[in-house]
């Protein structure tokens, strides 16, 4: 029976992880972009080239981009969006002529992903990513101060983070803006004043109208797509609902099936990732998998467990609120109909063990991720067995 192809993310020659480690670990193919080239700027042929050769010298191979940034005049279709368009196309072009042929990306406004903790301790001292509703709402109202920001937290939230922040030294409060505005993919530092006026134009655009790009986005590239057979997936919003009043679009199944039908073409798909799914309090992760797995160009595996209120850390793979076990299953029925299996990588995994003392990217650390790697294999191996017994 089929299996995955097991990736590994990987951040190029600067990566704390080498190539030779990630061979160790016992994936074959590369997860990576490259993070120089400016956001909107074309990738030039040889920079593509180049990386795949320091790939393939390491006896792997390079699976998946992810991810190649779309640029904000895209998302708000900006006076100069044209120039932008072109240069995405001439990029999928030279990536197909290297071979690259699956291109994750998001349509997140702003923040490509938030978190208000990198470095959770664990009850057995590891360290974890962790989302908090009242330390997001303490940047939101004291420190942000966004308007009629109180409108989107319930009162206990309110509380606590008014509560929280009366307690904030002014280190506290510089660590918690350096963590969420971590998650802005920039070439320079961004300020609040910034986030503030990207704040005013989304609140513009609003939610069908960042759909509605979206969908103009995709048919713009959809002939360079169809000809050169790139396939695009889509990775969901992390975490999956309005973020400092900012509009999401790919939060949960509803979101995924008008995105697929809006632009009803094989190409357009999806990048399934079930830690940003699961921060969902709605969310049937395996429903949805089950609903959109003929469009699932590309997996990330990882876990998440949820208190009443919704703030999230990220658990190791098999211990969270993600029947991973069911959503693997789905997955590996699915690929059992395909030419070529669906790509997958273990998606963060806890700071641990030697990695405690180096610096690592947040989620990204080495033996974290090997063990998830290792976990998801396992795993894998048992369900086929199953299958081929039943």
């Amino acid at each position: 029976m089929q299996k995955f192809e097991q990736t590994w993310r990987w951040y190029g020659p600067q990566d704390p992880v080498s190539l030779q480690d990630v061979k160790q670990a016992g994936a074959t193919g590369i997860v990576t972009a490259l993070h120089h080239i400016a956001h909107g700027e074309i990738w030039p042929l040889k920079d593509i080239e180049e990386r795949k050769s320091l790939i393939e010298a390491a006896g792997l191979v390079w699976s998946v981009v992810e991810s190649v940034p779309v640029h904000e005049a895209i998302k708000t279709k900006r006076e100069d969006v044209a120039v932008y368009i072109e240069n995405y196309k001439q990029t999928l072009r030279n990536l197909a002529a290297c071979g690259i042929r699956v291109v994750t990306y998001n349509f997140m406004p702003v923040l490509d992903w938030t978190r208000t903790k990198l470095d959770l301790e664990m009850p057995n001292g590891a360290k974890a990513l962790y989302f908090d509703w009242a330390d997001l709402a303490a940047f939101d109202l004291h420190i942000f101060q966004r308007e009629q920001a109180e409108n989107d937290y319930p009162e206990q939230v309110l509380v606590e983070a008014k509560k929280r922040f009366a307690t904030f030294s002014a280190e506290d409060v510089e660590e918690l803006k350096r963590v969420i505005l971590m998650g802005i993919p920039s070439e320079k530092d961004i300020s609040l004043e910034d986030l503030q006026s990207s704040l005013i134009l989304y609140k513009e655009i609003g939610r069908k109208g960042l759909l509605d790009n979206l969908c103009w986005f995709l048919r713009e590239i959809q002939s360079v797509c169809e000809e050169y057979g790139i396939k695009m997936a889509i990775h969901p919003d992390d975490p999956p609902y309005p973020i400092l009043g900012l509009p999401r679009i790919a939060s949960g199944l509803e979101d995924y099936v008008k995105i697929i039908e809006g632009v009803n073409a094989q190409f357009n798909g999806v990048c399934f990732c079930t830690g940003s799914l699961g921060a969902g309090a709605e969310n049937d992760v395996p429903a949805i998998a089950r609903a959109v797995k003929h469009r699932v160009h590309f997996a990330h595996f990882r876990n998440v467990k949820k208190d009443a209120i919704g703030n999230f850390y990220e658990a190791d793979h098999l211990a969270g609120d993600v029947d991973m076990a069911q959503v693997l299953d789905i997955f590996i029925e699915e690929n059992q109909t395909r030419a070529q299996p669906i790509p997958f990588r273990p998606d963060h995994g806890h700071q641990m063990l030697d990695d405690l003392h180096k610096v690592t990217n947040p989620g990204y650390s080495a033996i974290g991720r090997l063990r998830g790697l290792a976990e998801l294999r396992g795993l894998e191996e048992g369900l086929l067995y199953a299958r081929i017994k039943s």
